[in-house]
């Protein structure tokens, strides 16, 4: 699901919202949780995740073109952890079953 196809979810859920009215809503909501990270906050959604900071610490790496040493320095990166509500519906899915396309799925253009 992208971006745009969370605004049309959106628009056409709540027949109240525009689709601009919900494309402010998607981003906005998306911004604030973007500067929570940033600032080096915790998102917990219950039901399904939540959001963190994960430091790496600084390593020892290796040019695959070269095979020379480089170091490589500490990062942060975000993390997501599922919650348990979103883990038993994911793990619900039976094995090797074809997941269905999202209700307002487009299918490529034919060549």
């Amino acid at each position: 699901m992208t971006r745009s196809d969370l605004v049309e979810l959106l628009a056409s859920r709540f027949g109240q919202l525009t689709q601009k009215d919900a494309d402010a809503a998607v981003k906005t909501m998306l911004d604030a949780m973007s500067d929570a990270l940033v600032r080096g906050h915790r998102i917990e959604i219950r039901g399904f995740g939540s959001f963190s900071i994960s430091r790496r610490p600084p390593r020892l790496g290796r040019n695959p073109r070269t095979g020379e040493s480089v170091q490589i320095p500490e990062r942060r990166v975000p993390h997501f952890k599922p919650g348990k509500a979103l883990r038993e519906a994911v793990s619900a899915l039976p094995a090797g079953a074809e997941m269905p396309p999202p209700a307002n799925h487009k299918p490529p253009a034919s060549a």
